[in-house]
């Protein structure tokens, strides 16, 4: 009987070794990605008066490796979007759809400049504020991550901001 409680656990082990090692294969191209995947938090500088804003994501592998899926919501539910990114093998590029609960999407395109970072160019269809690209930078170093965006508004691009991403246990939320 011991022996079978043995084998039993061994096989286990074995199981669910392969399982986690499954879970995180992804296709070449989206290696860049991979210490990014699990869940993160973000709180933005805001001015003394204005109310606290907070981002949290969650970054998973999607569709065998072959995709990463992004989910976020900004003061648990207030906003929120869901983005996947992929290879497209036509146009030798990594791209991306982004799609909001404010009623409007992005499709853009990444170019990894190094094995911790990679650039986000965004075309914006159907933002009520204006917004019709976007440009974002984002390094992964020290555990965290951080992202610096630039919109372009009503024809003007906006100074940068800066985000720093840590590991959270929180949610993201959907309203």
């Amino acid at each position: 009987m011991s022996y079978l409680k043995t084998l039993l656990l061994s096989f286990c082990f074995i199981y669910a070794g392969a399982i986690s090692a499954q879970t995180i294969d992804l296709a070449p191209e989206l290696e860049v990605f991979k210490p990014y995947l699990g869940t993160w938090q973000a709180d933005f500088n805001v001015a003394d008066n204005k109310p606290k804003i907070q981002d949290v994501g969650r970054w998973e592998r999607a569709l065998n490796g072959k995709a990463i899926r992004t989910l976020h919501s900004i003061n648990e539910g207030e906003y929120g979007g869901e983005s996947m990114i992929f290879w497209d093998s036509k146009k030798q590029s990594l791209v991306f759809y982004y799609f909001t609960t404010a009623g409007f999407y992005t499709q853009g395109t990444l170019k990894v400049l190094s094995p911790t970072q990679f650039v986000a160019y965004e075309t914006v269809t159907g933002s009520k504020e204006g917004i019709t690209k976007v440009k974002s930078t984002s390094d992964f170093k020290d555990e965290q991550f951080v992202v610096s965006t630039s919109y372009l508004k009503k024809g003007e691009w906006t100074k940068p901001e800066k985000r720093i991403y840590t590991r959270s246990n929180k949610q993201v939320i959907f309203k």
